[in-house]
C-alpha cells in the first residue's frame, strides 16, 4: 500500500484538518459573526496581534513617537487571530482579507482603512515624512527590500514555520523544500549587509522595520527553535544587523504590543498609554540577576 496522496477530482474543505493554526483558515472570505471593533481615544486605530507582521507596525509607531510625532499615538487592541476575531463584521470592514495587521487612521474628517502590514508602513512612512528617502534612487532601493519581504516572508511563515513547527506530521519534503529556500533568502540577507549597515544602505527606514521581526528573529534565534537546524550563527552580517536594530529601544517597545506569550517582560496584550509598555518593561529592569 502507498501512502502517497492522490488528489480528488474535486477538492473538499476538511474544516478539522489539523495542526495549530488549522482553525484560522477557510476557503472563503467576509465575515462568520456580528462583532464591532473598539475604539479608543487616539488617532491611530491598530488591530493586531503580536506575529512578526503585527510587530512591524507597532515598532514603526513606536520609531515615530519617539521623534516626537504627537500624531502616531496608537491604541493597539488585540486580535486573537486562533479564536477568529478577524472574520468580524467589524474588522472585515477594515480589511477583507481578513488578516493582521489591520490600521484605522481616524486623525481626519473621514477614517481610512489601511490594510497589509507593507501597506501600513508605506502610509505611515508618506503621512509623517520618517524612514523613507525622498531621492527616488534611495526611495527605491528602500521600497525594493519592503516588497522584497512581503514577497520572500509567506516562505518563512507559511512555509518553513508551518512545516517545521505546526503540521501535524512532519513532512521531510515540504521541510527541505522551505528550508532550501529560506537558507537562500537568509544567503541573500547576509550578503547585502556585508557592505551596508542597514538594509537599503547606511540608513535605518522601513525596510529594516518590515525585515526584522522575520528574519532578524530568526537568525537572533527566536522564532520556531530552528537556530541549530538552520545554521544561523554563520550569517555573520544579518546577525550584526539584527543585533544593532533590536537593541533600538522603539524595537524593544513595538516588539511587545499585542503579544500574549512568553516573558512576562515581553507580554502586553493591549496598549492604549505609553505607560502601558513602560510598566511592562519595568519588570525586565526589576528582575533578579
Amino acid at each position: 500500500m502507498s501512502d502517497e496522496y492522490v488528489a480528488p477530482k474535486v477538492w473538499v474543505f476538511e474544516d478539522e484538518n489539523g495542526g495549530t493554526w488549522s482553525k484560522t483558515n477557510r476557503p472563503m472570505s467576509g465575515a462568520t459573526h456580528e462583532a464591532t471593533l473598539p475604539v479608543g481615544a487616539h488617532p491611530l486605530q491598530l488591530y493586531s496581534m503580536g506575529t512578526p507582521n503585527g510587530q512591524k507596525v507597532t515598532i514603526m509607531l513606536e520609531e515615530l513617537l519617539a521623534l516626537g510625532e504627537s500624531g502616531a499615538e496608537y491604541d493597539a487592541h488585540l486580535i486573537q487571530i486562533g479564536e477568529g476575531d478577524q472574520f468580524s463584521t467589524g474588522f472585515v470592514e477594515v480589511n477583507p482579507n481578513s488578516k493582521i495587521p489591520a490600521l484605522l487612521d481616524c486623525s481626519g474628517k473621514s477614517p481610512v482603512r489601511v490594510f497589509e502590514s507593507g501597506a501600513i508602513l508605506l502610509y505611515l512612512a508618506e503621512k509623517f515624512g520618517h524612514f523613507l528617502p525622498q531621492q527616488i534612487t534611495e526611495r527605491t532601493e528602500m521600497l525594493n527590500w519592503l516588497f522584497w519581504l512581503q514577497g520572500s516572508a509567506p516562505y518563512l511563515g507559511g512555509g518553513f514555520g508551518h512545516f517545521y513547527s505546526y503540521a501535524p506530521q512532519k513532512n521531510k519534503y515540504a521541510i527541505n523544500r522551505f528550508t532550501m529556500e529560506i537558507k537562500r533568502q537568509l544567503d541573500l540577507l547576509n550578503k547585502q549587509l556585508a557592505s551596508r549597515r542597514f538594509i537599503a544602505g547606511n540608513d535605518y527606514g522601513i525596510a529594516d522595520m518590515a525585515i526584522w521581526p522575520w528574519y532578524g528573529n530568526l537568525v537572533l534565534g527566536n522564532l520556531y527553535d530552528s537556530a541549530e537546524f538552520l545554521g544561523v550563527k554563520s550569517y555573520q552580517n544579518a546577525r550584526r544587523w539584527a543585533d544593532e536594530v533590536g537593541q533600538r529601544p522603539a524595537v524593544q517597545r513595538g516588539r511587545i504590543v499585542n503579544r500574549t506569550w512568553g516573558e512576562l517582560w515581553e507580554i502586553l496584550a493591549e496598549r492604549h498609554e505609553e505607560s502601558d509598555i513602560n510598566n511592562v518593561l519595568k519588570l525586565k529592569s526589576s528582575r533578579p540577576s
